[in-house]
């Protein structure tokens, strides 16, 4: 054993994949792609102050729950976190640590996190990747440790979380070092409907010879030039069709965000008056709660996503688009919203947007969060302005990953007691 290397044992997985554990001296160490229990030999990478981070040299006591990784590029990519731990251990882990970010960060005492629920399959289940290239051209990830600039990007052979269809057509794809290539993205729709969206910095790219009849659209400065085939992708979302532009968010998960869809409804009022959507997006959500209220407004900042949004609800005369940022249109809205659905980016909900939230003063707030620490936070000051938090249900969207979906319900105290 080296001088800069030490034995450690873990007691705890954190928010963003690593393993908590503590050196002799008390600090906390985290290390990745290690589990709680585990006795490990690691290499210290960063030494602070207060804390420390580890690299994994060997395992010494294993946990019962560590599986060996289906990948070979498992540790040095950084696109999954989790294929050493068992996958009911993942959905174990999830649910646990958004009940110890709304406790510790959100002061929430025994908050009532449900179960994790989990995907009918942990393997293949993505219809949108983002690869980026390396110098020489090669497709690749974002390596799990810091390197530098000219080697941030590792070349891969393999990947286990796309769909049939994205696997069978990224090895295709070749590019020339030189090409102004920065990023790959392929996403898959209905119909076997498949778009290939080249981000790049320079204003041309070179023209691809792929066997199969896609879409591929060019993205430069903001703007989207079209080169092949349609300028959308089309998916069928339990039953209904949404187009979907090269640059608009849509669920990469369609199984479970169909789960997600199911249960805010199931969340929402049955029928309600006015229903606020923010962060609608291309209106995935909205298109299933419209026609149970007699008025939707939507809010969202992307003008693609604007367009495929009113694309997506034009056979719905009760719905209303404000196309800003949500933390500049709640603050000027004169509405009385019987409830409002918010699915905000991983920065959770910008202060503004949730004062003038609480102003609005909606019977029931569903609150779709990517993070669970930016949740937390903004649970504790829902709770503080006088709501209730009722439920919280992780959903795995992202298997192998650390990343961690969940719905959480507010209710008013105030108009619970009237």
């Amino acid at each position: 054993m080296s001088s800069n290397e030490l034995d450690v044992t873990l007691t705890t997985l954190v928010y963003g994949g690593d393993a908590l554990g503590r050196l002799g001296d008390g600090r906390a160490v985290f290390v990745p792609f290690c589990l709680p229990g585990e006795r490990v030999r690691i290499e210290l990478v960063e030494d602070k102050q207060h804390f420390a981070r580890g690299r994994i040299v060997q395992v010494l006591e294993a946990a019962p729950e560590r599986v060996a990784p289906r990948c070979k590029h498992y540790g040095k990519c950084g696109g999954c976190h989790y294929q050493h731990l068992s996958y009911a251990g993942q959905l174990r882990a999830k649910a646990e640590i958004v009940r110890d970010q709304l406790a510790r960060i959100g002061h929430i005492q025994n908050p009532p996190v449900a179960e994790a629920i989990g995907a009918a399959s942990p393997w293949n289940y993505r219809n949108h990747v983002q690869f980026h290239l390396d110098p020489d051209g090669q497709l690749g990830f974002v390596r799990s440790e810091s390197r530098p600039a000219t080697n941030a990007i590792l070349p891969i052979q393999e990947c286990h979380l796309p769909d049939e269809t994205i696997n069978g057509l990224w090895p295709q794809l070749a590019f020339d070092g030189k090409s102004g290539v920065s990023r790959a993205v392929i996403r898959t729709g209905s119909d076997d409907g498949v778009m290939l969206v080249l981000e790049s910095d320079v204003p041309f790219v070179p023209e691809l010879e792929i066997e199969a009849a896609i879409s591929i659209a060019h993205v430069f400065g903001g703007d989207v030039l079209v080169q092949a085939g349609e300028d959308h992708i089309q998916f069928r979302v339990m039953g209904r069709d949404f187009r979907v532009s090269p640059t608009s968010f849509f669920q990469v998960n369609q199984i479970m965000a169909e789960k997600m869809i199911r249960h805010v409804l199931a969340c929402m009022p049955a029928s309600s008056s006015t229903l606020l959507d923010a962060y609608c997006g291309a209106g995935l959500f909205s298109a299933f709660l419209a026609p149970r209220c007699g008025r939707l407004i939507g809010i969202e900042a992307s003008s693609a996503a604007c367009a495929d949004f009113a694309a997506n609800l034009d056979e719905f005369d009760n719905v209303e688009l404000y196309e800003d940022a949500a933390e500049r249109v709640l603050p000027a809205l004169d509405i009385k919203p019987d409830a409002v659905l918010v699915d905000p980016p991983r920065a959770g909900l910008e202060r503004p947007a949730l004062d003038a939230l609480v102003r609005l003063a909606p019977g029931t707030i569903v609150y779709v969060s990517c993070d669970p620490a930016t949740l937390a936070r903004d649970a504790a000051r829902l709770v503080a302005a006088g709501y209730l938090l009722e439920s919280v249900t992780p959903f795995d969207m992202f298997p192998q990953t650390y990343h961690i979906e969940s719905i959480s319900v507010f209710q008013s105290k105030i108009l619970q007691s009237t």
